[in-house]
């Protein structure tokens, strides 16, 4: 057997106040005065005092981000555009993500496209990336997605909504300030977080499992438990250590059904990623009933109230757009059924899940 040789995140800073260290990380790649860093942060921070610690130099470049719907590989274009276009075609020294998992998403995306030719839709799938990134950084202000640490982007493009899944994604370095997720609303902490709860429950149920990826999803479980169950003190520090180990599990396994589903689910109504796997997720009683049932346990303790009937109004052709995106994920349902998993997910099966919705 031949294993996987994976990248995981060089550099790290966790604590709260580490923020103020960014400014240390970019004088290290800096080289002469017309070096520039690029800021990519989502724009619920403009006005906010975090933009005003943002450590920028004269000749840096900050781009607010909306992520009002989630990333398309169209808008990483233009965003890779704009890059060029400010600096005449020099390179930036560095690419900043803050903000939730759409933004270090757009991040890691940018940094790939300012060195690989064409769109980015051209890149969507695994390993198709040739040349590395840009040198990017990650800077989470919520908790759950696990992009912080993955090797993947995921991004609706024209035809799919998929992941430029790469080595070459992974962020040069990350800095995971606890201070920084303060004051989140209570319904999006709450569906980041069981995107983190969500990929723990797939990988730790799937075929792909293994003794690597079972010791940070099962912590990664333990900390989603402490946060969503027990109320902990130290809630957000907890859960943003949970994001990033089931980021890690990931990196050595794989998500499954929900993340599958989710993706139809986002493609054609467009739902965000946190919430639309909380939908699907609530119908995946047959696949996954021990997380489900803890799910619905840590729904009722923080009254959250989930959409209904969202596929009731779709036509045929949405609803067969939905099953196309879903069933074209194989490495997520091999990690479900196996190598035969074609067998078993049929066009009738996603659309009867989907119809539960």
């Amino acid at each position: 057997m031949k294993y996987r040789n994976f990248k995981t995140v060089p550099r790290m800073i966790f604590g709260r106040g580490s923020f103020d260290q960014l400014d240390d990380v970019l004088s290290e790649q800096r080289r002469n005065e017309q070096d520039f860093a690029v800021f990519l942060v989502d724009e619920v921070h403009q006005g906010k005092p975090l933009a005003e610690r943002l450590p920028l130099a004269d000749p840096d470049q900050l781009i607010w981000l909306d992520v009002t719907d989630e990333p398309k590989t169209t808008y990483i274009d233009q965003l890779v555009e704009k890059i060029q276009a400010f600096a005449d075609g020099q390179r930036p020294i560095s690419v900043i993500g803050l903000g939730g998992g759409s933004s270090l998403d757009i991040a890691k995306a940018v940094s790939l496209m300012l060195t690989n030719p064409g769109s980015a839709a051209d890149y969507q799938g695994w390993d198709l990336i040739k040349h590395p990134a840009i040198h990017h950084v990650g800077i989470p202000t919520i908790s759950g997605t696990g992009a912080e640490a993955s090797r993947t982007t995921v991004l609706t493009g024209p035809e799919k909504k998929l992941g430029i899944n790469s080595d070459h994604t992974v962020f040069d370095q990350i800095i995971m300030d606890p201070d920084l997720v303060e004051g989140v609303p209570k319904n999006q902490w709450f569906y980041t977080g069981m995107d983190c709860f969500i990929h723990n429950v797939e990988a730790l149920n799937g075929t792909y499992i293994n003794e690597f990826a079972r010791a940070f999803g099962e912590k990664s479980q333990s900390l989603c438990h402490e946060v969503f169950l027990d109320d902990h003190p130290d809630a957000d520090e907890k859960l943003m250590m949970a994001s990033y180990f089931g980021g890690q599990s990931i990196a050595y396994s794989q998500v499954g059904a929900c993340h599958a589903l989710s993706y139809g689910l986002s493609y054609v109504l467009g739902y965000h990623h946190g919430i639309g796997n909380c939908i699907v997720f609530n119908v995946l009683d047959d696949f996954y009933p021990e997380g489900v049932a803890t799910f619905r346990k840590m729904m009722a303790k923080h009254n959250i109230t989930l959409p209904e009937n969202v596929c009731a109004d779709l036509s045929d052709a949405e609803m067969d757009k939905m099953i196309q995106v879903a069933s074209g994920l194989a490495p997520l349902w091999d990690n479900v059924y196996g190598p035969d998993w074609q067998n078993n997910v049929t066009p009738e099966l996603l659309r009867g899940l989907y119809e539960k919705m």
